[in-house]
């Protein structure tokens, strides 16, 4: 239990830290703050996921749980595009956990959608061998644009949903190892992958719907992973899943550490 802990602490700091550094590419004046037990990354765009704001103690009780939510939901009902609070389950106590959707409910919250943290002393992996994919790394616009619209199909979202999140970003076009992966010349997945507190923290994994279960997002996953491995020496590396990519990290090395809840505001 002491692990999963310790693991489940180190999976909502890396959130802080690379969300912060994410946000403010897209917003320098973004919402980025860290109120007790609660850190806010709200780049109030309309990419959701740069609108985030999360729990960050250990061992949350019950009636801290339902004091937290409601001052998340607070900060969630000042903004003015919507966005997810995330809460990482194995940081609250079992009352807490039981507790969670009704105390939810209670601040104006609902239950969006699951996602699991998992963690892994993985790197280096080697370059991956996809028979249907070739991998370009992401350095310009067009290939920024192509990496937004995949997440933007992915994840449900409109189109310029995600261009408003990552278009222009220079972050994104050099500090992150963002991955295209090309099917006969055409974006079909994507990942990527940045440098963080002695970890590489993996982010935005998204493959066009229609060619799901194919091995892509796994591929395109261990390109990232290779590329940051390799100009990092790093070993440990970092995620958040969702459940359609939950299956697959584990055959890279990713080990599941904490169950997340993802919140939005009840309409």
């Amino acid at each position: 239990m002491v692990a999963v802990g310790v693991e489940s602490v180190e999976s909502v700091e890396q959130l802080a830290l690379v969300w912060r550094e994410m946000v403010l590419d897209r917003d320098p004046g973004a919402d980025v703050r860290d109120l007790p037990g609660v850190a806010v990354r709200w780049a109030d765009c309309r990419f959701a996921f740069w609108n985030c704001v999360t729990l960050t103690e250990a061992g949350v009780d019950a009636g801290l749980l339902a004091r937290r939510l409601g001052e998340a939901a607070d900060v969630m009902r000042g903004k003015r595009h919507p966005g997810f609070l995330w809460v990482f389950e194995d940081l609250l106590d079992d009352g807490a956990r039981v507790a969670l959707g009704a105390a939810a409910e209670r601040a104006g919250l609902v239950r969006a959608f699951p996602g699991t943290g998992m963690a892994g002393d993985l790197l280096p992996v080697p370059e991956p061998v996809h028979p249907d994919l070739s991998f370009v790394r992401v350095t310009t616009d067009d290939h920024l644009q192509a990496y937004a619209d995949l997440n933007s199909r992915a994840y449900g979202m409109p189109l310029e949903a995600g261009r408003d999140g990552l278009a222009g970003s220079a972050l994104w076009k050099g500090g992150v190892f963002a991955y295209l992966g090309l099917r006969e010349g055409v974006p079909v997945t994507c990942a990527g992958a940045v440098e963080s507190a002695g970890r590489v923290f993996v982010a935005l994994v998204a493959t066009d719907p229609v060619w799901e279960r194919r091995g892509y997002g796994e591929a395109v996953t261990r390109m990232a992973l290779c590329a940051a491995g390799r100009a990092t020496g790093l070993r440990r590396a970092v995620l958040h899943a969702t459940v359609a990519g939950a299956p697959v990290y584990p055959r890279i090395g990713f080990r599941p550490n904490s169950a997340i809840g993802f919140f939005a505001l009840r309409g």
